[in-house]
């Protein structure tokens, strides 16, 4: 159940750069409320993940989904560019998100 809650609080942590990004220094209401509904959430699951899981492995995990989708959604939408380096460098972060869930 831990890796399931860490999965989606990385996902959510995607969506609150994506917001952050969109705030505009929050000036911007809608994308500022995003952020800060989805930061709360991915802290919250982050944080109850870390409690069975380890601090490193965890947070590791956490970071590199995030990361990962977060340049995904950007090469996706237009808001940068796309390159088969980019998605190369992705799924080489997806493989290791994957050996440390292996690894544990």
């Amino acid at each position: 159940m831990a890796w399931l809650v860490l999965v989606l609080s990385g996902g959510l942590e995607a969506v609150w750069a994506v917001a952050l990004g969109r705030s505009e220094g929050f000036t911007r209401p809608v994308p500022t409320a995003v952020f800060g509904v989805a930061v709360t959430l991915s802290m919250v699951g982050l944080a109850w993940a870390m409690r069975t899981l380890p601090v490193g492995t965890a947070y590791a995990v956490w970071v590199g989904i995030g990361a990962s989708l977060t340049v995904a959604w950007s090469m996706a939408t237009g808001e940068e560019p796309f390159s088969v380096v980019k998605l190369l460098l992705i799924a080489g972060l997806i493989g290791c998100v994957i050996g440390l869930k292996l690894a544990h």
